[in-house]
């Protein structure tokens, strides 16, 4: 199955982050908007630029030169200090909203993050998703990012580093010769700087030319590296994307929705699909969850959520989508345009804790078998190719899909 990668690179970190604290905190400059910069003690060695505003950009000033060499090329500029704290608070959030869509992230940096989006897209394309969260990062915390949409780790990361900011690229195979090729050999990932003056005496000056050289020659130079940078240069990257498999806490997902619903029958359906993409995480996972959460985000941005707790722990498809669509009709309005919907479980167990326990009560045997059926045709086939019926009005109606790509 071929694997769907996104790359999220947030825009400017350190001044973003900056910025959104100092607004939260009473200032009336964004300093995002003025000529400023992020910087170390200026009495000490430390005294570089970390990060820098767009307006100090178009003064010349450049990431890691001092901050005496910055005030010279902008005499009026702004100074302040980074707060490495507050960064970890902003990046965690960003990796709880990314939580979201799939428990296959890496943490690249404290600012950058590898997903595996490829048994969780729930018939959406991949860069529907990319886009979404692009939208979701700006909207509900306050920063933007860029999102690079490709097959493997490398070309993500690749198309993430195009132009920016706040913006979605997708660097697929096919596109390799004019969005790739074009680029100086200098904007290969994971080549150094060393490396470049020897490649040019070789006349390997753009990503092209190091992808149609001879591999065998780039061996013999460079070793290991020369055949992954021509590996590289052409595209090809099996790595995986190294998450962090501890348990969660918790398991959600939402969906920005292309327009506004008014119908309760429509927000059923949605709430559906986010059932069966959390219930099949949990049993990925081995959990069971006690507490079923829906959120509604209105035309005008503001949140309602509900929450109920459950009888017995469950990890059941039906069981969850039954306890969200009655936690619905308690909070939806009829009429209300609804924007956003998400379904969230919390209070998560293992599963194989509850079936020691003597007062937890047997599973329904048909649905139980219906779910792992499902998950394993999922698992072999991806995940668009079946999905249940839209009114779950028997357990075991479902309806088969030609899988998506």
């Amino acid at each position: 199955m071929e694997r769907q990668i996104l790359h999220v690179d947030v825009n400017n970190a350190f001044l973003s982050w900056t910025a959104l604290d100092m607004l939260k905190n009473g200032s009336e400059i964004d300093i995002r908007e003025i000529p400023a910069v992020i910087g170390g003690d200026e009495s000490k060695r430390s005294g570089i630029v970390l990060a820098k505003s767009m307006k100090a950009k178009e003064c010349g000033v450049k990431t890691a030169e001092t901050i005496y060499q910055a005030r010279m090329k902008c005499p009026g500029l702004k100074v302040f200090p980074s707060n490495f704290k507050i960064y970890r608070e902003y990046s965690n959030q960003l990796y709880q909203l990314l939580l979201e869509y799939t428990d296959k992230i890496e943490r690249f940096s404290i600012d950058e993050c590898f997903l595996d989006m490829t048994q969780y897209l729930m018939n959406a394309t991949l860069l529907q998703k990319g886009k979404e969260i692009n939208r979701r990062v700006k909207e509900e915390l306050g920063f933007t990012v860029n999102v690079g949409v490709a097959h493997n780790k490398l070309l993500a990361k690749m198309a993430s580093d195009f132009t920016k900011p706040d913006r979605v690229h997708t660097l697929f195979e096919e596109e390799i010769p004019d969005k790739m090729w074009t680029l100086p050999v200098s904007e290969l990932f994971m080549l150094g700087k060393r490396t470049v003056p020897k490649l040019y005496n070789m006349q390997i000056r753009t990503i092209g030319d190091l992808a149609k050289s001879n591999k065998k020659i780039l061996q013999d130079k460079f070793g290991k590296h020369g055949v992954m940078m021509w590996e590289y240069a052409n595209g090809i990257d099996n790595s995986e994307v190294k998450y962090l498999k501890e348990k969660p806490k918790g398991i959600g997902n939402s969906i920005t929705l292309p327009e506004d619903i008014t119908e309760i029958e429509k927000l059923d359906e949605i709430l559906l699909a986010l059932a069966e993409h959390v219930a099949y995480r949990l049993r990925k996972e081995k959990m069971l969850a006690k507490v079923v959460n829906v959120q509604l985000r209105n035309n005008n941005f503001v949140d309602t959520s509900h929450q109920k707790k459950l009888g017995n722990a469950t990890d059941s498809t039906k069981e969850i989508f039954e306890t969200a669509k009655e936690l619905l009709e308690q909070m939806y309005r009829k009429g209300t345009p609804i924007r956003l919907v998400g379904l969230r479980v919390d209070d998560l167990t293992d599963e194989e804790e509850m079936q020691i326990s003597l007062f937890q009560p047997q599973k329904d045997e048909k649905q139980e078998k219906l779910d792992k059926t499902i998950d394993k045709l999922k698992e072999k086939y991806g995940y668009h190719f079946i999905t249940r019926a839209g009114n779950m009005q028997t357990e075991d109606f479902v309806k088969f899909k030609k899988e998506e790509t």
